[in-house]
């Protein structure tokens, strides 16, 4: 595990909001960066489009004293690579994903996973549930697209105009993110520059065009991973849900995640939009540690005899 100070970034990041040594991952010619902070049991923590690691600073700020932070940053976003050749698709992600855990050598994992987040790691937890111990999940989805998602991958993942916001105008950093935090306040100017800057050039942005081409093109994939959450039925879990999120807000969707996880832990957001890690971290937060001792709660007990 390489271990590179701030020097190696490719952008610089305001320290006090993102107070993080950078670690970085080499894989096939490429390299991913992740934050790995605190020790103990293993949180591991998944952005969607178009964020990076820097999107739960907040949650892990306040829980490495607790537990073992650990949140990647996908090749073609954040500090990682753009490694030659590389296709953005999601099913690659998880690869990546995957291997880091292997690297890592990681076990009884609590996954927390948001956007594209959530199917990129529940594919991974639904192959080797065995070592994943518990799930917080937030504004997501994990089946096929319904056509108000198809429409939105038809428009902003086609080559027009799709194409020409997301790589000439950089259409999902500079506006929608800003635009999905509910508490404008926190809209400022460093927060704006944390997600402009991973993408400074055209093609850098290439990542955040094909992930909503990918709602329909992964399809079969994610049709697939949804039929599989079954293995994950067991584990102790929570729903932290935006009620304000334009993409995940209607209440059908949070339906669907309780009738597939019926014991899950449910609480809806009245003031949190997509992004609700900017708007209300300290619910993640907590939901990560019920999450935890429901896990504990769950192990078998040794007496002394």
């Amino acid at each position: 595990m390489e271990s590179l100070t701030t020097s190696r970034r490719p952008f610089s990041v305001d320290a006090e909001e993102y107070p993080f040594t950078g670690h970085w991952f080499e894989r096939d010619g490429g390299r991913m960066h992740y934050v790995d902070e605190g020790t103990g049991p293993a949180v591991l923590l998944l952005h969607g489009n178009p964020t990076w690691s820097y999107v739960y600073r907040n949650v892990i700020k306040s829980l490495s004293a607790e537990v073992r932070c650990i949140a990647p940053d996908y090749p073609g976003f954040g500090f990682s690579g753009h490694p030659q050749g590389y296709g953005y698709t999601p099913r690659e992600h998880a690869g990546w994903v995957n291997a880091l855990i292997d690297h890592l050598g990681l076990t009884n994992i609590i996954l927390v996973c948001h956007d594209w987040g959530g199917p990129i790691g529940l594919s991974i937890a639904t192959q080797r549930p065995q070592d994943f111990s518990g799930l917080v999940i937030l504004n997501t989805w994990c089946w096929r697209p319904d056509l108000r998602s198809t429409l939105f991958s038809l428009i902003m993942g086609s080559n027009f105009p799709g194409c020409y916001l997301q790589l000439k105008k950089s259409f999902f950093a500079k506006t929608v993110v800003p635009g999905s935090i509910f508490h404008k306040e926190k809209v400022t100017k460093v927060l704006r520059k944390a997600y402009t800057d991973p993408f400074p050039t055209e093609a850098s942005r290439i990542g955040t065009w094909i992930f909503p081409r990918e709602i329909r093109q992964s399809a079969d994939w994610l049709a697939e991973t949804g039929a599989n959450l079954h293995r994950l039925r067991d584990k102790p879990a929570a729903l932290i849900w935006a009620m304000k999120d334009p993409a995940f807000g209607q209440p059908h969707y949070l339906a669907r995640w309780q009738t597939l996880f019926p014991q899950a832990r449910v609480e809806t957001l009245d003031d949190a939009s997509h992004y609700l890690q900017e708007d209300r971290p300290d619910r993640i937060v907590e939901a990560i540690r019920t999450v935890r001792r429901e896990r504990t709660a769950q192990e078998p007990r040794h007496t002394v005899c």
